[in-house]
């Protein structure tokens, strides 16, 4: 069996951010896995604020073609969220509402989304570890009749998770992000 294409989307763009190391980690062990993986950075794809009249107006904007195109040409996504105010930061919901709008010819709107497997990781300073985001996600992504994998990873206290080299400590978040990995590989090729 092929190895799959996996996706890996933080929804951060700040300097240090603790989802965009986490992000970077969970790429290095899709790489040690053999699977074929990309990270992103949704900075290379800038949207404006999704607007119904807009869209009618100019049409899709190519960046979110081209986000969509990029989703669909991997078999499984990561996404990797922060928290903002119990919920997801409204970067990647933007980035979710535009690629919901986009469809090629030959396809109904939001085949993207129906088509591969997606799971959530959230890191956060609070003891919850952005766990109310990825509740919301879920809800987003299913909606967009998604398949989202049962199992998430939360890292809390994300501000105390890392060592000096950007490397989890804690043998617990190494094993479930481990884990997380070895799921969405193996649900992935699966569905292939």
């Amino acid at each position: 069996m092929s190895a799959p294409k996996i996706l890996v989307i933080p929804g951060s763009l700040r300097t240090g951010s603790h989802n965009a190391k986490l992000a970077a980690l969970a790429a290095y062990e899709f790489d040690q896995a053999g699977v074929d993986v990309t990270r992103i950075s949704l900075a290379d794809f800038p949207l404006p604020i999704y607007d119904g009249d807009l869209q009618a107006k100019s049409g899709v904007p190519k960046h979110a073609i081209n986000l969509k195109r990029m989703i669909g040409a991997h078999h499984g996504v990561l996404i990797v969220t922060p928290e903002y105010n119990a919920s997801v930061p409204p970067l990647l919901k933007n980035a979710i509402d535009w690629v919901s709008r986009v469809h090629d010819l030959h396809e109904a709107r939001g085949d993207v989304f129906r088509n591969r497997v997606f799971a959530l990781a959230g890191a956060s300073q609070s003891r919850l570890g952005a766990a109310r985001a990825l509740q919301a996600l879920r809800l987003i992504l299913t909606s967009c009749h998604a398949h989202v994998i049962a199992s998430q990873l939360t890292l809390a206290f994300a501000d105390q998770a890392y060592d000096d080299m950007d490397r989890l400590k804690n043998e617990g978040d190494i094993a479930a992000l481990k884990a997380l990995v070895r799921q969405l590989i193996d649900i992935s090729q699966r569905m292939m």
